[in-house]
């Protein structure tokens, strides 16, 4: 069957692109580069990502714990999985060049990463995770969501210094009977689709999905029943969003609250479902998101049509109660609320579907 390979064809020079993050020049920050030879300096302040002209985005709470001596690869990595997301999502960029705008001072962190896939045999989370989980990422709640047909598990990092990832897949299974045939024409035989699986994430970095081009009738086919599913055909593993962590912007007051009206003020369309943040029971975790950006997708009969695409979450950890003593410089990660909430997550699942109708944005 047709696969990986057939989207590859003339896209070398991306390889070298991304590899080309993985040295020094991904610890840079807001345009200053670790002096040569200073691998010591580099792993103790890890940045993830130099976006195209701006300044690094600093990834988890910056806790001061040490930093495992293979941080500075599982970075490397992870910066080759932004590079398109950047590329691909003007919103994100918009958002943190605003921020950095506003806050010339602050180092914008990265709360979390979200992954979607196809919940098939050689597929799924398990083909998302076991990169994290090979740097010593560890698995987390499950969190099950009946109406749109998903589950999700999230993994906690090895140190503050690098970003939770949040993996979620449809239960292909629960699909009507012509949703699922065209999931599996894509996927393949088991064998076929462990393949597929197991390079899903170098598809990601290279900016190409792991099958060939649907056509727009298996992708119209999928988005008559589930958004998520057709959002999956065309994106791959592309990453669906990433988290600004906006308890870690110096110099803002008035929290999620305030950053959610500076950028409505910018211009930035919010995804409202269930409201504008999105809070969790305890009222410890905050959320908002914009709606994803639309993309130019090339079908396989060479229809174009503009499909959701990614989009950039905010999260505010607020301190946890027993931790209420401490003074604010010495709060660390691990001081605040951690994981997930599954009416919250749910919400935010819908800044694709809006995406989806001509009239959001």
């Amino acid at each position: 069957m047709t696969s990986l390979a057939c989207r590859l064809a003339g896209r070398l020079p991306i390889v070298s692109a991304a590899v080309a993050h993985l040295g020094p020049a991904v610890l840079r920050c807001r345009g200053l580069a670790a002096p040569p030879g200073a691998a010591a300096h580099c792993l103790q302040q890890p940045r993830l990502h130099q976006r195209r002209g701006a300044a690094a985005a600093a990834v988890g709470g910056g806790g001061g714990e040490a930093v495992p001596e293979d941080s500075h690869l599982i970075q490397g990595i992870l910066s080759g999985i932004l590079a398109p997301y950047w590329e691909s999502t003007p919103t994100a960029e918009a958002a943190i060049s605003a921020l950095e705008a506003r806050f010339p001072e602050a180092l914008i962190g990265i709360d979390h990463l979200a992954f979607r896939t196809f919940g098939l045999e050689g597929l799924g989370i398990s083909s998302v995770a076991y990169l994290f989980t090979d740097f010593d990422y560890t698995r987390r709640d499950a969190l099950t969501f009946p109406a749109k047909k998903l589950r999700a598990c999230w993994y906690a990092p090895p140190d503050p210094e690098l970003p939770r990832v949040f993996i979620s897949e449809i239960k292909v299974e629960e699909l009507s009977s012509a949703a699922q045939a065209v999931v599996r024409k894509y996927a393949g035989p088991p064998a076929a689709a462990a393949l597929l699986g197991k390079y899903g994430l170098t598809s990601a970095l290279l900016g190409v999905t792991p099958w060939c081009p649907p056509s727009l009738e298996d992708y119209e086919t999928l988005a008559r029943e589930s958004e998520y599913a057709a959002w999956v055909l065309v994106n791959g593993y592309a990453l669906n969003h990433t988290t600004i962590a906006v308890h870690r912007l110096r110099g803002l007051e008035g929290g999620i609250e305030r950053l959610n009206a500076f950028l409505q003020e910018q211009g930035f369309t919010f995804n409202e479902a269930g409201g504008l943040t999105k809070v969790s029971p305890d009222g410890l975790l905050l959320q908002s998101s914009t709606v994803a950006d639309r993309v130019s997708a090339c079908f396989a009969g060479g229809e174009t049509r503009l499909v959701p695409g990614a989009y950039i979450e905010f999260a505010e950890r607020l301190v946890l109660p027993e931790f209420s003593h401490l003074k604010p410089d010495e709060v660390e990660e691990r001081h605040r609320r951690d994981g997930f909430e599954t009416a919250s997550a749910d919400r935010i699942f819908e800044s694709t579907t809006l995406a989806a109708k001509p009239d959001t944005v």
